[in-house]
């Protein structure tokens, strides 16, 4: 997307489905009321033109490659608590927002959206204490490890008794999220919308889709390089 100016809301989601992410996070109606120029709505909602245009136009910015399987575990840690944790914590209540609303408007005549929305709601309450048991048990504890391997602290036992355990749970949780959006991409034809489907239907597919795209990443990151890496981590420095 190269310009906003002088487009109505309506003609920049129609060109590009993800920017109605960016109008419903500032409260501008994507949908019925899109038919409004930008900076029109932007002066109704009393939000910055300038930053709803910088976030608009990069919605399509590449994501950069990174050799995540050379990083040091802490900072591996940090980029999944920065990146893909907040990025669930933030898109959750926004398709929320957009399921409970297609399911309530469309399940009637579309009702594997009223199946789609129940699913997507029990992966996010999953998700919901799933990260927090990274954040508040397994992560710090990797983090102890280091500090332990650098002779920067001393290592007591934990309750869990080894590393493996909590990453066992970690792993089985993955594959139920998973498993919860392979149904999930089955019901949405993966995530195409029917022909004549509003904005917001459209939105919702769209934000499905990207959500599980990350979600594939960031169990990657976990499972293949931050999890293997502790375990070795922990044989490291028992042996020491």
């Amino acid at each position: 997307m190269n310009t906003i100016d002088n487009k109505t809301v309506a003609q920049v989601v129609a060109e590009n489905i993800k920017t109605a992410h960016v109008f419903k996070k500032h409260g501008i109606d994507f949908c019925c009321g899109g038919g409004i120029t930008i900076d029109k709505a932007c002066e109704k909602k009393n939000v910055d033109f300038a930053q709803i245009k910088s976030e608009l136009l990069a919605v399509d910015d590449a994501p950069k490659a990174y050799n995540y399987n050379a990083w040091k575990l802490d900072f591996l840690i940090d980029h999944i608590i920065n990146i893909h944790h907040t990025y669930v914590e933030e898109s959750i209540p926004l398709i929320l927002q957009y399921s409970n609303r297609v399911a309530k408007v469309h399940g009637h005549h579309y009702s594997e959206v009223i199946e789609i929305n129940a699913l997507f709601t029990d992966v996010a309450n999953e998700l919901a204490s799933h990260l927090k048991k990274e954040e508040i048990i397994l992560f710090p504890y990797i983090k102890k490890l280091l500090a332990t391997k650098n002779n920067k602290g001393q290592l007591s036992t934990p309750p869990f008794g080894t590393v493996k355990n909590p990453i066992a749970m970690m792993e089985t949780e993955h594959e139920t999220a998973g498993d919860i959006f392979k149904e999930i991409a089955r019901l949405t034809n993966n995530y195409t919308p029917p022909e004549n489907a509003c904005n917001t239907f459209r939105a919702l597919y769209a934000k499905l889709d990207e959500f599980e795209q990350d979600l594939h990443q960031h169990i990657h990151l976990e499972n293949n390089i931050l999890h293997p890496k502790a375990k070795q981590l922990e044989q490291d420095v028992l042996a020491q």
